[in-house]
Protein backbone atom coordinates (compact mmCIF):
# COMPACT_ATOMS: atom_id res chain seq x y z
CA UNK A 1 0.00 0.00 0.00
CA UNK A 2 0.83 3.67 -0.08
CA UNK A 3 0.63 5.22 3.37
CA UNK A 4 0.52 9.01 3.59
CA UNK A 5 0.96 10.48 7.06
CA UNK A 6 0.70 14.13 8.05
CA UNK A 7 1.82 15.75 4.79
CA UNK A 8 2.07 19.51 5.18
CA UNK A 9 3.45 22.16 2.84
CA UNK A 10 3.50 25.93 3.22
CA UNK A 11 4.32 28.52 0.56
CA UNK A 12 4.91 31.73 2.46
CA UNK A 13 1.69 32.48 4.32
CA UNK A 14 -0.28 29.93 2.29
CA UNK A 15 -0.78 26.44 3.71
CA UNK A 16 -1.11 24.43 0.49
CA UNK A 17 -1.28 20.97 2.13
CA UNK A 18 -2.55 20.76 5.67
CA UNK A 19 -1.80 17.52 7.50
CA UNK A 20 -3.01 15.01 4.92
CA UNK A 21 -3.16 11.34 5.93
CA UNK A 22 -4.66 8.52 3.87
CA UNK A 23 -3.95 5.03 2.51
CA UNK A 24 -4.08 3.82 -1.10
CA UNK A 25 -4.68 0.11 -1.56
CA UNK A 26 -3.66 -2.20 -4.41
CA UNK A 27 -5.99 -3.86 -6.88
CA UNK A 28 -8.24 -0.87 -7.57
CA UNK A 29 -7.90 2.60 -9.08
CA UNK A 30 -8.02 5.30 -6.41
CA UNK A 31 -9.22 8.67 -7.68
CA UNK A 32 -7.70 11.81 -6.20
CA UNK A 33 -10.21 14.67 -6.34
CA UNK A 34 -10.34 18.28 -5.28
CA UNK A 35 -11.18 21.73 -6.67
CA UNK A 36 -8.56 23.80 -8.47
CA UNK A 37 -5.95 24.91 -5.96
CA UNK A 38 -6.88 22.20 -3.47
CA UNK A 39 -3.28 20.92 -3.28
CA UNK A 40 -3.47 17.76 -5.38
CA UNK A 41 -0.35 18.33 -7.46
CA UNK A 42 1.60 19.54 -4.43
CA UNK A 43 0.55 16.41 -2.54
CA UNK A 44 1.80 14.17 -5.34
CA UNK A 45 5.11 16.04 -5.47
CA UNK A 46 5.51 15.63 -1.72
CA UNK A 47 4.76 11.91 -2.00
CA UNK A 48 7.55 11.54 -4.56
CA UNK A 49 10.07 13.68 -2.70
CA UNK A 50 10.05 16.33 -5.44
CA UNK A 51 9.08 18.98 -2.91
CA UNK A 52 10.01 19.36 0.74
CA UNK A 53 7.59 19.63 3.61
CA UNK A 54 6.43 17.86 6.74
CA UNK A 55 5.06 14.34 6.99
CA UNK A 56 5.87 11.11 5.22
CA UNK A 57 4.64 9.00 2.32
CA UNK A 58 5.76 5.37 2.04
CA UNK A 59 5.54 2.80 -0.74
CA UNK A 60 5.50 -0.63 0.80
CA UNK A 61 7.05 0.82 3.96
CA UNK A 62 9.79 2.95 2.37
CA UNK A 63 9.90 6.58 1.26
CA UNK A 64 10.58 7.19 -2.41
CA UNK A 65 14.10 8.42 -1.71
CA UNK A 66 14.84 5.25 0.26
CA UNK A 67 14.03 2.90 -2.63
CA UNK A 68 17.11 1.23 -4.11
CA UNK A 69 15.73 1.32 -7.67
CA UNK A 70 12.73 3.67 -7.58
CA UNK A 71 11.87 3.30 -11.29
CA UNK A 72 11.18 -0.40 -10.71
CA UNK A 73 8.86 0.37 -7.79
CA UNK A 74 7.13 3.67 -8.53
CA UNK A 75 6.08 5.19 -11.87
CA UNK A 76 4.86 8.78 -12.07
CA UNK A 77 3.21 11.01 -14.64
CA UNK A 78 3.06 14.57 -13.30
CA UNK A 79 3.84 16.69 -16.35
CA UNK A 80 3.51 15.40 -19.94
CA UNK A 81 5.73 18.25 -21.14
CA UNK A 82 8.73 17.10 -19.08
CA UNK A 83 10.57 15.91 -22.19
CA UNK A 84 13.01 17.65 -24.52
CA UNK A 85 10.94 18.64 -27.58
CA UNK A 86 13.79 17.90 -30.01
CA UNK A 87 14.23 14.29 -28.90
CA UNK A 88 12.28 11.57 -30.57
CA UNK A 89 9.82 9.53 -28.57
CA UNK A 90 12.12 6.52 -28.71
CA UNK A 91 15.23 8.56 -27.78
CA UNK A 92 13.47 9.99 -24.74
CA UNK A 93 12.44 6.57 -23.47
CA UNK A 94 15.89 5.09 -24.10
CA UNK A 95 17.52 7.93 -22.16
CA UNK A 96 15.22 7.41 -19.17
CA UNK A 97 15.65 3.64 -19.33
CA UNK A 98 19.44 3.91 -19.43
CA UNK A 99 19.47 6.28 -16.46
CA UNK A 100 17.36 3.82 -14.45
CA UNK A 101 19.43 0.78 -15.44
CA UNK A 102 16.60 -0.75 -17.47
CA UNK A 103 16.98 -2.88 -20.58
CA UNK A 104 16.40 -1.27 -23.97
CA UNK A 105 13.85 -3.91 -24.91
CA UNK A 106 11.50 -2.37 -22.36
CA UNK A 107 11.27 0.73 -24.56
CA UNK A 108 9.72 -1.34 -27.35
CA UNK A 109 7.33 -2.96 -24.89
CA UNK A 110 5.98 0.26 -23.40
CA UNK A 111 5.61 1.90 -26.83
CA UNK A 112 3.39 -1.01 -27.79
CA UNK A 113 1.50 -0.90 -24.48
CA UNK A 114 0.45 2.73 -24.90
CA UNK A 115 -0.13 2.59 -28.66
CA UNK A 116 2.79 4.73 -29.79
CA UNK A 117 4.55 2.14 -31.98
CA UNK A 118 4.00 4.19 -35.12
CA UNK A 119 5.31 7.49 -33.74
CA UNK A 120 8.51 6.35 -32.02
CA UNK A 121 10.58 8.25 -34.58
CA UNK A 122 8.75 11.57 -34.17
CA UNK A 123 10.04 14.46 -32.11
CA UNK A 124 8.26 14.83 -28.80
CA UNK A 125 7.63 18.50 -29.53
CA UNK A 126 5.50 17.58 -32.55
CA UNK A 127 3.09 15.38 -30.58
CA UNK A 128 -0.43 16.38 -29.62
CA UNK A 129 -1.20 16.76 -25.91
CA UNK A 130 -2.97 13.39 -25.98
CA UNK A 131 0.08 11.69 -27.46
CA UNK A 132 2.33 13.42 -24.92
CA UNK A 133 0.12 12.00 -22.19
CA UNK A 134 0.63 8.53 -23.63
CA UNK A 135 4.39 9.16 -23.78
CA UNK A 136 4.33 10.26 -20.14
CA UNK A 137 2.48 7.07 -19.22
CA UNK A 138 4.99 4.99 -21.20
CA UNK A 139 7.80 6.68 -19.26
CA UNK A 140 6.08 5.89 -15.96
CA UNK A 141 5.73 2.23 -16.98
CA UNK A 142 9.34 1.66 -18.06
CA UNK A 143 10.33 -0.07 -14.82
CA UNK A 144 7.12 -2.17 -14.71
CA UNK A 145 6.36 -0.55 -11.31
CA UNK A 146 3.88 -1.74 -8.71
CA UNK A 147 2.91 1.83 -7.78
CA UNK A 148 1.63 4.46 -10.22
CA UNK A 149 1.11 8.15 -9.37
CA UNK A 150 -0.69 9.92 -12.21
CA UNK A 151 -1.70 13.59 -12.31
CA UNK A 152 -4.56 14.17 -14.78
CA UNK A 153 -3.62 11.25 -17.09
CA UNK A 154 -6.68 11.77 -19.31
CA UNK A 155 -6.05 15.48 -19.86
CA UNK A 156 -6.03 16.33 -23.58
CA UNK A 157 -7.34 12.96 -24.71
CA UNK A 158 -10.26 12.69 -27.12
CA UNK A 159 -13.26 10.49 -26.11
CA UNK A 160 -11.65 7.41 -27.65
CA UNK A 161 -8.41 8.16 -25.79
CA UNK A 162 -10.24 8.67 -22.50
CA UNK A 163 -11.99 5.33 -22.97
CA UNK A 164 -8.64 3.68 -23.74
CA UNK A 165 -6.99 5.25 -20.68
CA UNK A 166 -9.79 4.09 -18.40
CA UNK A 167 -9.57 0.49 -19.55
CA UNK A 168 -5.77 0.57 -19.40
CA UNK A 169 -5.60 1.88 -15.82
CA UNK A 170 -8.25 -0.57 -14.63
CA UNK A 171 -6.26 -3.42 -16.17
CA UNK A 172 -3.09 -2.25 -14.41
CA UNK A 173 -4.95 -2.19 -11.11
CA UNK A 174 -6.41 -5.63 -11.72
CA UNK A 175 -2.83 -6.91 -12.02
CA UNK A 176 -2.44 -5.98 -8.34
CA UNK A 177 -0.77 -2.59 -8.74
CA UNK A 178 -1.52 0.51 -6.71
CA UNK A 179 -2.95 3.15 -9.08
CA UNK A 180 -3.45 6.68 -7.69
CA UNK A 181 -4.80 9.11 -10.29
CA UNK A 182 -6.08 12.67 -10.06
CA UNK A 183 -8.68 14.07 -12.45
CA UNK A 184 -11.20 16.86 -12.93
CA UNK A 185 -13.33 14.58 -15.12
CA UNK A 186 -15.90 13.47 -12.57
CA UNK A 187 -17.95 11.55 -15.12
CA UNK A 188 -14.82 9.58 -15.97
CA UNK A 189 -13.98 8.98 -12.31
CA UNK A 190 -17.45 7.52 -11.84
CA UNK A 191 -16.47 4.73 -14.22
CA UNK A 192 -12.80 4.50 -13.28
CA UNK A 193 -12.27 4.78 -9.52
CA UNK A 194 -13.38 2.29 -6.92
CA UNK A 195 -11.83 4.30 -4.07
CA UNK A 196 -11.60 8.07 -3.63
CA UNK A 197 -9.38 10.50 -1.79
CA UNK A 198 -11.03 13.93 -1.77
CA UNK A 199 -9.36 17.10 -0.52
CA UNK A 200 -10.27 20.77 -0.27
CA UNK A 201 -7.96 23.66 0.54
CA UNK A 202 -5.22 21.21 1.42
CA UNK A 203 -7.27 19.25 3.94
CA UNK A 204 -8.70 15.76 3.73
CA UNK A 205 -12.44 15.62 3.12
CA UNK A 206 -12.83 11.88 2.53
CA UNK A 207 -10.84 8.73 1.92
CA UNK A 208 -13.26 5.88 1.27
CA UNK A 209 -14.89 3.71 -1.39
CA UNK A 210 -16.56 5.83 -4.07
CA UNK A 211 -19.97 4.34 -3.41
CA UNK A 212 -19.76 5.29 0.27
CA UNK A 213 -18.66 8.83 -0.54
CA UNK A 214 -21.57 9.28 -2.95
CA UNK A 215 -24.07 7.81 -0.48
CA UNK A 216 -22.85 10.16 2.26
CA UNK A 217 -23.11 13.36 0.21
CA UNK A 218 -25.69 12.97 -2.58
CA UNK A 219 -29.15 11.43 -2.65
CA UNK A 220 -29.03 11.58 -6.43
CA UNK A 221 -26.32 8.92 -6.61
CA UNK A 222 -24.15 11.28 -8.67
CA UNK A 223 -20.44 11.66 -7.99
CA UNK A 224 -20.62 15.22 -9.32
CA UNK A 225 -23.36 16.15 -6.83
CA UNK A 226 -21.51 14.42 -4.00
CA UNK A 227 -18.24 16.18 -4.86
CA UNK A 228 -19.84 19.63 -5.07
CA UNK A 229 -21.68 19.10 -1.79
CA UNK A 230 -18.65 17.74 0.08
CA UNK A 231 -16.24 20.42 -1.10
CA UNK A 232 -18.78 23.19 -0.38
CA UNK A 233 -19.29 21.80 3.12
CA UNK A 234 -15.53 21.79 3.73
CA UNK A 235 -15.16 25.38 2.50
CA UNK A 236 -18.03 26.57 4.69
CA UNK A 237 -16.60 24.75 7.69
CA UNK A 238 -13.17 26.31 7.29
CA UNK A 239 -14.71 29.73 6.82
CA UNK A 240 -16.70 29.37 10.04
CA UNK A 241 -13.65 28.08 11.92
CA UNK A 242 -11.56 31.04 10.76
Amino acid sequence: MIHVQGLRKRYGDTLAVDGLSFTVRPGVVTGFLGPNGAGKSTTMRLMLGLDTGEGRATFGGACYRELSCPARRVGALLNPDAVHPARSVRQHLRMVAAGAGLEDRRVREVLSLVGLDEVGHRRAGSLSLGMRQRLGLATALLGDPEYLILDEPANGLDPEGVHWMRRFLVRLAEEGRVVFASSHLLSEMTQLAEDLVVIGRGRLIAAQPARDFIAAHARSGSLEDAFLAATAEATEFRGAAA
